[in-house]
């Protein structure tokens, strides 16, 4: 059965792939996870194709083609907000930038995209009659969201003050500093400490986790299918986990994830 997604407030609630080869996309993930694909209209009022990804009929993620060719492909996260004017002003004022102003997406609801003050970009969300993924925690759906922090204190200052986040300290050891966007039994996406992992320089940037019912599997599929393997499978405490990309260079983990419980 799907497990229904948490879209209060400063919760993800969507995914974009931003893809410089929609019909590769389009292929591998349909391969890998059993997605279906149907093109939309306009996303906007601009001429431009949005695919939608679903799955078991539900809506999983959506498929922007990478026009400019400015920035590697890669999957965007977007945070609900009841109020996406008010949470532009916010970003603002916690050190963020408005890369897209808040824009209507026909009746579906309203998006805006910003940076955070590490570089990382996320997108507020906020919802009409589209609201959000179908599918959570679970083979082919989002089990978890992640950013990696290049300045872990600015991250959890900026998202709370920005997005409402309420921020309960997961670790803070030398080896492990993460923060949960509420209490661990009912939290939503983490931050991590990454100042020493990420390369000199880099700016944040946010993970998206996929479910698979088996990891190894998984990343003998990516490969087949033209992806690449970033980091090997391993095992954690939540499950066995692999970070790969898809065939045009973006990044995401495949986690399997237990039963009862999805935050790594």
């Amino acid at each position: 059965m799907p497990v229904p997604a948490d879209f209060t407030s400063g919760a993800p609630c969507w995914i974009d792939l931003v893809s410089s080869d929609p019909d590769k996309a389009t292929e591998f993930y349909g391969t890998l996870f059993g997605w279906q694909s149907e093109t939309m209209g306009e996303e906007d009022g601009t001429v431009r194709e949005y695919r939608l990804f679903s799955k078991d009929g539900l809506p999983i993620a959506g498929l922007v083609r990478n026009d400019q060719g400015q920035f590697p492909d890669a999957w965007a996260i977007y945070l609900a907000t009841e109020d996406i004017a008010a949470t532009a002003r916010k970003v603002a004022e916690a050190g963020g930038r408005v890369l897209r102003e808040p824009t209507q997406v026909g009746n579906q609801g309203s998006l805006a995209v910003f940076a955070d003050p590490g570089g990382a970009v996320v997108c507020g969300w906020q919802p009409e009659a589209h609201q959000g993924f179908g599918l959570s925690a679970e083979p082919g759906a989002p089990c978890w969201f992640e950013l990696l922090a290049a300045d872990y204190e600015a991250a959890v200052s900026f998202y709370t003050k920005a997005f409402g986040w309420r921020p309960e300290t997961m670790s803070d050891t030398d080896e492990l500093r993460y923060t949960l966007n509420r209490p661990s039994r009912d939290s939503t996406a983490g931050i991590l400490d990454a100042r020493d992992t990420l390369p000199a320089g880099a700016s944040s940037h946010w993970l998206l986790y996929l479910g698979t019912p088996d990891t190894d599997t998984a990343v003998r599929r990516v490969q087949e299918l033209g992806g690449t393997v970033l980091r090997a499978a391993w095992d954690s405490p939540y499950g066995r986990m692999a970070q790969v990309a898809d065939p045009t260079g973006a990044a995401f983990m495949l986690m399997h994830a237990r039963s009862g419980n999805s935050s790594p």
